[in-house]
């Protein structure tokens, strides 16, 4: 299986491919605009209301803009992925890498690295850009759970991005993907959230967030929750490995 494991040319070449597609590399980069502006905005326009009017968790309030900036990622991921199934563009990297496993890790490897590192720097603006606003509700850096919630910011979107990756090896389309994950997070979870809130906790969003939350008394604990996130994306991946090794090109 080591033979199989991404090498740095295979690699150089999966960030060539991303940074060289308009939309793929701009969904990235839409990852922090929304995550940070959306935060600020809002912040801006609020912030300094009341107590609670960005939401009753301070902490988690202080990442609003990550409801947006996961839309990106989940776009990032999706359109990452669903190049290599137009125009026969599968057939040439498999003639490059004709390794599929090495092939589906190396991509995968690159979009989980790429929302990885824009994650964390979104996640460190967003909370000390957006608490320049807030007035006497300012979180300071450094405050109980501030250090976890910005880590947990990255890591939920670089998971996030793996799974619409994920998906999309399955179906081989973007447009089929998001209109699936879209929903999923901001209206199902939602009601499934409203009718059973238990088995909410443990759908991937409720779940990631609880890394943002200050207050860790209801649903799994923040690490768990991360944990849980990641054997959704891992779901994900696992089945987008097989499609790719048994599917034709």
């Amino acid at each position: 299986m080591s033979t199989a494991l991404p090498t740095v040319p295979v690699l150089h070449s999966e960030w060539i491919k991303i940074r060289s597609l308009r939309g793929t590399f701009g969904a990235l980069i839409a990852v922090f605009v929304a995550t940070v502006g959306i935060q600020m905005l809002t912040a801006a326009m609020i912030g300094t209301e009341e107590a609670g009017s960005m939401g009753e968790d301070p902490l988690l309030a202080a990442f609003y803009g990550l409801n947006f900036g996961q839309i990106a990622a989940f776009a990032f991921g999706a359109t990452a992925l669903s190049s290599e199934f137009h125009n026969g563009a599968l057939r040439t990297s498999l003639t490059a890498v004709p390794d599929r496993t090495r092939l589906y890790l190396s991509k995968m490897a690159m979009v989980g690295g790429l929302a990885f590192v824009v994650g964390q720097l979104s996640g460190l603006a967003a909370f000390v850009g957006g608490q320049a606003f807030m007035g006497p509700y300012t979180l300071e850096l450094g405050s109980p759970g501030t250090y976890r919630a910005i880590f947990g910011c990255g890591a939920y979107l670089a998971l996030m991005a793996l799974l619409a990756a994920g998906l999309t090896a399955v179906l081989r389309s973007a447009s089929a993907v998001l209109s699936l994950l879209i929903p999923f997070v901001l209206i199902l979870s939602f009601v499934i959230g409203q009718a059973t809130e238990g088995v909410a906790g443990y759908l991937p969003d409720r779940a990631g967030q609880m890394m943002m939350r200050l207050d860790t008394s209801v649903g799994v604990a923040p690490w768990t929750g991360l944990g849980v996130l990641a054997l959704w994306a891992l779901a994900a991946l696992a089945g987008g490995w097989l499609s790719v090794r048994r599917r034709d090109a």
